[in-house]
């Protein structure tokens, strides 16, 4: 499968009933909900013009999500998923490859280094968070960005092939119609 082949209305219909959870723990099913960093650049303005909205869903328990929006400074509505059953229907890859040799890595990587990265996470997540150790999900997942609607319908794919292959955030805000930056 390529990475960018959009889920059929099969698979569409078992993710919108798969269930995650919001920041207090509350239960809400994806159907409902209709690289962080660079995400959180998005305006308001655009989204609300554009009639969009930023949802990310991670693979933790929620118990995190709050310290992961102030790090990130993501204002969007953050879930989780944990037992990941919404990451298998949709196909997302687990492993934990970098950028392949010879292949240009994304500009939200430019200025940081593997190991500057693996230093950056541990501080922002367990050494300023102890609490949250083991709640962060499996690190080896995957995932990726889909655009979805009008209605119950799936516009736009890519999925992960390794762990530094988001979309580019301007590529992903031209294919959904947001203004970027």
């Amino acid at each position: 499968m390529s990475p960018s082949t959009l889920p059929d209305s099969e698979t569409l219909a078992k993710a919108y009933k798969v269930e995650v959870l919001d920041t207090s723990g509350k239960v809400v099913t994806f159907g409902e909900l209709a690289y962080v960093s660079q995400l959180a650049s998005v305006r308001d303005e655009a989204l609300t013009k554009a009639r969009k909205k930023l949802i990310l869903i991670g693979c933790g328990d929620y118990q995190p999500i709050q310290h992961y929006g102030e790090n990130t400074g993501f204002k969007g509505q953050i879930y989780a998923n944990p037992s990941r059953e919404l990451y298998q229907i949709l196909r997302l890859t687990e492993n934990l490859n970098l950028t392949p040799e010879g292949q240009e890595k994304k500009s939200y990587l430019a200025n940081k280094t593997y190991w500057g990265n693996v230093f950056s996470s541990i501080w922002s997540g367990p050494v300023k968070h102890p609490g949250s150790i083991g709640k962060q999900g499996n690190i080896s997942q995957l995932g990726g960005e889909f655009l979805f609607g009008p209605g119950r319908q799936c516009i736009y794919a890519s999925r992960m092939e390794h762990t530094e292959d988001h979309v580019e955030v301007a590529d992903l805000m031209k294919v959904a119609g947001v203004e970027y930056p």
